[in-house]
Formats: C-alpha cells, structure tokens, sequence
C-alpha cells in the first residue's frame, strides 16, 4: 500500500518523523517548470524502482531530522575536479528538499565554480545575484548550453544532474549557477531542491540507503 500526494511545483519537506511513520520508504520528484506536477509517495506500492541507483545513508553531525550523503566528488563537463575527499568528509552533506538553492564546502564551491565559469566563458556575464555569483545573459541566446554536473557518492554511485537542475533562471538576461558556497569547510554542505529537479528520488530507510532515478516527473 502507497500514499501518494501530488506536488504542483512545491518543496516536499521530509524527514526521519515521516519516515517511521509510513514504514521508512517514501519517494518523491520535483517538477522543472511552475506548470509541471511531481509527487510525494508513502510507502513502497506503485512506482517502480526500476533503474534507481542507491547510495548509503549516512550520520551527519548536527544534521537533526535530515539525511546524509556520502558525497566523494563532483564532475563537472566529464571530468573529476581536483577537490580532497577530506573536503566532504570533515563536515558531512545533508539532503534537504525544503533547501533552494545546494550549498558546498567553499574548497568545493571554488573549484565547481571555476571549472564552470571555464566551460561557459563564451556567454556574456551577468550580474550576481544574492548568494549566486556566477550568471549569464542569455537573452540573445537560442539554446544555451551547459556542462554536464555530475555528483559521486559512496558506493561508487554517480548521479547526473538533469539540466533543469543546473541553472537558476531569474530572467532571460540573469541565468545563474545554481550552487552556493558555505562560509566554510566546517559547515554542513547542503543538497537542495534545484538540484534535485525531475529526479525520482526514494529513501529506503530500513535498507540505510538513498536512491536516485533519471525523468521521475516533467
């Protein structure tokens, strides 16, 4: 038996309460657009889990309802960017769907950021935009394109970004990189709901894992 709630274009917030009580495997998706629809499912009736890759939930210091990620590195364009595992480890990384925008240790926030910025030097810059600092004018743009972004987690599970997940759109002519750096190594990094965008994503609880799935919803 499944519960399922239809998500028009909101932040599903969960966390270990609603896991226990609905039997500690629940699953949602984001929709891209503020027309799109996702959903939030109790319990492991209906969908299919097919194709979903699982990583290991694990403790994070000071994370209270939320879960952690075993995040090892990032990818940006198909290439491992030069960030020390001790980077992710030392602080930890929850994932938080009631989060915007995903927040990195600024050791990892630099390098994506530069290897970005490197990837997109073609477009025309834009100003930064609150916690955003790397944006775009587009609007002269048919069809940008962007570099892939890729996350690795423990267990050697890597998740491609879907595009949707990437950019922060204000406006055509402010495009912004949809990632933000902490104020520190020390700080808790933070997977938010941008990145999470079209993504099915289940929590089994009862396994200790966390697992992802390409085009779960428009």
């Amino acid at each position: 038996m499944s519960i399922v709630t239809p998500l028009p274009n909101t932040n599903p917030i969960v966390g270990k309460q609603s896991a226990l009580k609905y039997n500690r495997f629940f699953s949602y998706c984001l929709p891209s657009t503020s027309s799109g629809t996702g959903y939030l499912r109790f319990g492991k009736g209906g969908r299919s889990s097919k194709g979903v890759k699982f990583t290991p939930l694990v403790d994070v210091s000071d994370s209270g309802s939320f879960y952690g990620l075993n995040v090892v590195g990032i990818n940006v364009g198909g290439k491992k960017l030069p960030i020390s595992g001790e980077v992710f480890s030392s602080s930890g990384t929850i994932i938080d769907s009631g989060t915007v925008i995903t927040r990195l240790q600024v050791t990892a926030y630099r390098a994506l950021r530069d290897a970005f910025r490197q990837q997109m030097k073609s477009y025309t810059s834009a100003p930064a935009l609150s916690i955003l600092d790397t944006c775009y004018d587009f609007s002269n743009v048919k069809t940008p394109t962007y570099p892939k972004i890729s996350f690795a987690f423990g267990g050697g599970m890597t998740l491609d970004l879907d595009e949707t997940g990437i950019m922060y759109v204000a406006s055509a002519d402010q495009v912004c990189l949809a990632f933000a750096g902490n104020g520190d190594d020390s700080d808790v990094g933070i997977f938010g709901n941008v990145q999470q965008k079209r993504l099915q994503v289940v929590y089994d609880v009862g396994g200790c894992k966390i697992g992802f799935a390409p085009a779960g919803c428009p």
